[in-house]
């Protein structure tokens, strides 16, 4: 029984990691073009850092969404439904 919570939870740990690292990637990358550009331009704007990573995310976020909807759906349908009924 504490095997199929720890399996569960490893397992729902790696989906939660595999679906937050686009976004996660787009603001790191994001983030690092927007300090590059105010270091070269010295530019201290407070927006400039903060519109420009958060259009990113919610482009990326609109563009995989579909994929993070499909793995989701898979984790449910594979793992969770399948012990649930088994018990």
């Amino acid at each position: 029984m504490e095997s199929f919570f720890f399996d569960l939870t490893r397992h729902a740990l790696w989906i939660a990691a595999v679906l937050a690292s686009p976004l996660l990637i787009v603001a790191l990358v994001a983030g690092v073009g927007v300090g590059l550009f105010q270091a070269l331009t010295s530019v201290q704007e407070m927006t400039l850092t903060f519109v420009p990573k958060v259009g990113a995310m919610l482009i990326v976020f609109w563009v995989s969404m579909s994929f993070m909807t499909a793995t989701l759906v898979t984790f449910f349908t594979d793992e969770i439904i399948p012990r649930i009924e088994g018990k």
